[in-house]
């Protein structure tokens, strides 16, 4: 979400309030008043105190290939946000069928079912439900997406990620800012991982882990940036896989994005050597009606530019369309690159609570 200074100034005086229900709420369920559900398997949790983009998906998916190369079977629960399957369990894929388009799904889950062959995606509301359902499906590791505030689940492995260019926002509470809940809530981590970082901001990702290991002196930090994989597409099939050729790089292209922070993917853009000839920044989990094709291909074709290049997230709304489509349209891989130090960790802490695989 980008933050719109107008709102959060009017809902200032309303922070306090919103902070001491988030406060309630989490110590309901540390009391046990609120009653939460601990699985026979290890829980790792992906989360952010901040509203909008940390770099979740990716991490995600760089856990659960992390999982998968040393003998584990995640599988991944997630709300389904922006989805508009309302079952209490949607199964996005079982690990080897893909049964749910993003539009059911939600961007996000659709994403991560069709980058990750193995991998049971599920979603609900009540994740306990989705989860439960991972685990018949026979799953070992449970991957919550977006679960730092879904308290109702014990997790082994409580990640809170900070995106290393935006940091905590303002520092407030919404919706006088961009803090889903009070800093202190940041005591239930178990990690903290600046994500994107980069030579040109790497300063700022120490300076802010040094803030962070002072004020909560025994939970890690650990630095991840991303790498360019290369260029998807989508194929006959409705599939995003590698591009098979890639003539278009170094002619002019529209870059465009529905995700929280566009302005993050511009810039990467930018920084790949891609020569932007325009680019349109559309709301997180943007649909793609007909009108907004319109509007984005011709101001493409206004630019001069010969081809289109999003998110992966924004493709796999598009997949039904790529075909239609008056220009060549590709996607921008990119893929986690952490500290091997945090990979062990992680590691280590799950195989002092696996079941026998």
């Amino acid at each position: 979400m980008e933050t719109n200074s107008l709102f959060f100034t009017f809902g200032r005086p309303f922070s306090p309030l919103y902070s001491l229900a988030m406060r309630l709420r989490e110590s309901l369920y540390r009391r046990g008043t609120l009653p939460s559900y601990r699985f026979e398997v290890p829980v790792v949790s992906v989360g952010n105190l901040t509203m909008g983009g940390t770099g979740k998906t990716p991490m995600v998916q760089y856990l659960a290939r992390l999982l998968q190369e040393h003998g584990f079977r995640p599988a991944i629960v997630s709300r389904g946000y922006g989805g508009a399957a309302r079952g209490k369990v949607n199964l996005v894929s079982d690990g080897s069928n893909l049964l749910l388009d993003a539009h059911a799904a939600g961007d996000e889950p659709r994403l991560l079912a069709e980058t990750l062959p193995g991998v049971p995606v599920l979603t609900g509301i009540v994740r306990r439900l989705p989860a439960r359902r991972a685990l018949e499906l026979g799953a070992d590791v449970l991957l919550l997406d977006d679960g730092f505030q879904h308290l109702p689940i014990v997790r082994d492995i409580d990640l809170v990620l900070f995106n290393t260019d935006r940091l905590a926002g303002n520092s407030r509470v919404f919706p006088g800012g961009d803090l889903r809940e009070p800093v202190a809530a940041l005591r239930r981590a178990t990690g903290f991982v600046m994500t994107g970082v980069h030579e040109a901001n790497r300063e700022r990702a120490e300076r802010f882990a040094d803030l962070l290991r002072s004020k909560f002196p025994d939970i890690p930090v650990a630095f991840a940036g991303l790498q360019l994989e290369g260029l998807v597409e989508i194929a006959p099939s409705g599939m995003i896989v590698p591009a098979e050729a890639a003539p278009f790089e170094k002619t002019p292209c529209f870059g465009f994005c529905g995700i929280a922070h566009p302005e993050l993917f511009r810039q990467t853009l930018i920084a790949q050597g891609f020569s932007l000839a325009g680019f349109l920044a559309l709301a997180d989990h943007q649909r793609y009606s007909e009108a907004q094709l319109d509007r984005l291909l011709g101001q493409a074709r206004k630019s001069g530019a010969q081809w289109l290049l999003a998110t992966e997230k924004d493709l796999v709304k598009l997949a039904d369309r790529a075909g239609q489509l008056p220009l060549p349209l590709y996607g921008l891989r990119m893929r986690v690159a952490a500290d091997a130090d945090f990979s062990r960790t992680i590691l280590k802490q799950l195989s002092s609570r696996s079941i026998p695989r």
